[in-house]
């Protein structure tokens, strides 16, 4: 199958993901608003979800598919793969259990270093209840994410990059029995935000039977063995960690942003993550797919000794990704107050929300194609086992990231938070990038960069003409979902007709190029 195929599917499936995940805000906004429950709900939402993607997305994507692949297609074959999977398992779930009593009963610490001083003690019980009734989820997500990589190792990306849209649509089905629980039995917002806290753990349960049922259809008959320290799963344990570090910067960003997101006004973590769900949208469906769909086969190259196959792959990455991340930047810069009023605005999330969370979401995506590289960029270092060097990126990123928040806080508040994670970004890509030169691993074709900046006048090109579509529908975003669809259409199919045609008039896009992408099988 090819790359663009490989991506397609994961991509798709993405999408759909994001989209039900949009929804499941959209409702969230309307359900509960922007207030501290809402604060103290996303906090603890996003402890689990950074470690989440930091140890079990991030350290398994890089460690365990390689060596997991090596062992399927090696001498010993499927019998191999399954040995190797079950060791990793009988280790892994204990150390996953024993992770999730320590840190439930240290999530009172944990939520008062995150939380502004001095703690309102409301607020703060809020928050390390949601916290521990949603921690376990991270045990069930990430055993989710080792039968996940084995089936990403076969190319059956399918099941793995559809299962977060259970954990959407069971947080939608729990939404509105929520908001029926409020006008019908009189419900607090609170008691329906506990009641959205039981809906993760539960989905996590979903997602895990759905991952294992399809690891049996594939033949890998997972079991629980007596863990034993084989000298495979101590090296899968070397590798994962720096690989999980360096590979969740924008991860580590989100976390330590809670802090100084918690230091400003009632709201303000409510209103990064609205702005970050829309800025999550082409980052997922473009840099997690892209990622995930290169690994492997930059990791045959590399190998194999393929200098050429495995430049071309990460060529062929980066083109796709900027080609597609370039344009919903520009998009949602122009449009981010537009797109936050048309989705989010509604109930007891205010005009006034809206607009704060739309300034927000236009520094935001001004870092968008840099996280979208660093998604790109790192696979080219574990293709080679290298961890080390995505960690140094990220720690330099996440250095810069700290200290500009304590710069200019006080000056621009949530959005100075995101400015300086834009910032940090790309000096998180510039290292990557710098050091893949110096060693010889890769350099960027002058055809390349030429086809790039075409792609930026096109750019530039569609956000002069958004820039004037947008004022012409400014009483459509707060009507009514007909109204509000309608110009989310016209302001979508006015970027893609004006930034394509751009695009192909000017040599952006390499028909050949895109031709060779759906034709080419994987070596």
């Amino acid at each position: 199958m090819s790359l663009l195929k490989h991506v397609g599917t994961i991509g798709g499936l993405t999408m759909v993901s994001r989209l039900a995940g949009m929804a499941r805000e959209m409702i969230f906004s309307r359900v509960l608003g922007a207030s501290a429950v809402t604060d103290a709900w996303f906090q603890a939402f996003i402890i689990p979800n950074v470690f989440r993607r930091l140890f079990a997305e991030g350290a398994f994507s890089a460690a365990f598919v390689p060596m997991f692949s090596k062992r399927l297609n090696g001498e010993g074959g499927i019998d191999d793969a399954r040995s190797f999977s079950n060791d990793v398992l009988s280790v892994f779930l204990p150390v996953l259990i024993a992770l999730c009593a320590v840190m439930m009963l240290a999530m009172p610490g944990v939520i008062w270093l995150l939380s502004d001083k001095p703690v309102d003690p409301a607020t703060f019980d809020m928050a390390v209840t949601f916290a521990r009734i949603m921690f376990p989820y991270i045990l069930l997500v990430s055993l989710v994410t080792l039968f996940t990589g084995m089936l990403n190792s076969v190319s059956r990306f399918a099941p793995g990059a559809s299962f977060p849209i259970i954990l959407n649509l069971v947080l939608i089905c729990a939404l509105l029995t929520g908001d029926y629980a409020m006008g019908s039995l009189g419900w607090s917002t609170e008691q329906v935000a506990y009641g959205v806290a039981w809906a993760v753990t539960g989905a996590g349960v979903l997602q895990l039977a759905w991952l294992y049922y399809w690891s049996r259809v594939e033949g890998f008959r997972p079991r629980l063995l007596w863990p034993r320290i084989t000298p495979e799963v101590k090296r899968l344990s070397i590798i994962a960690l720096p690989a999980a570090i360096g590979g969740g910067a924008y991860q580590i960003n989100t976390l330590v942003q809670l802090y100084f997101l918690n230091q400003l006004a009632e709201g303000s973590v409510s209103y990064m993550n609205y702005a970050d769900r829309l800025n999550q949208l082409p980052l997922g469906i473009i840099g997690i797919a892209l990622s995930t769909a290169i690994l492997p086969t930059l990791s045959k190259f590399v190998g194999g000794k393929n200098k050429q196959g495995a430049d071309r792959i990460q060529s062929d990455a980066i083109e796709l990704s900027m080609l597609l991340t370039i344009p919903a930047a520009v998009a949602l810069a122009i449009c981010a107050t537009p797109f936050v009023t048309m989705i989010f605005q509604g109930g007891r999330f205010s005009a006034e929300d809206a607009a704060i969370s739309g300034g927000v979401l236009a520094a935001l995506v001004l870092g968008l194609p840099a996280y979208v590289l660093v998604k790109v960029l790192v696979p080219n270092f574990y293709a080679r086992a290298d961890t080390r060097t995505p960690v140094y990126a990220a720690f330099i990123s996440l250095v810069v990231f700290v200290g500009l928040n304590f710069a200019i806080l006080t000056d621009f508040g949530v959005v100075g938070v995101a400015y300086a994670s834009v910032i940090g970004a790309w000096i998180n890509v510039g290292y990557l990038y710098a050091v893949l030169v110096r060693r010889g691993y890769y350099t960027i074709p002058l055809a390349l960069i030429g086809r790039i900046a075409r792609q930026l006048v096109a750019a530039a090109a569609m956000g002069l003409a958004l820039f004037y579509a947008r004022d012409l529908l400014t009483g459509w975003y707060s009507a009514g979902l007909v109204a509000r669809l309608g110009a989310l259409a016209v302001l979508v199919g006015c970027s893609a007709i004006v930034y394509f045609g751009v695009a192909f008039a000017v040599g952006a896009i390499d028909r050949q190029r895109i031709a060779a992408l759906t034709k080419r099988k994987d070596p």
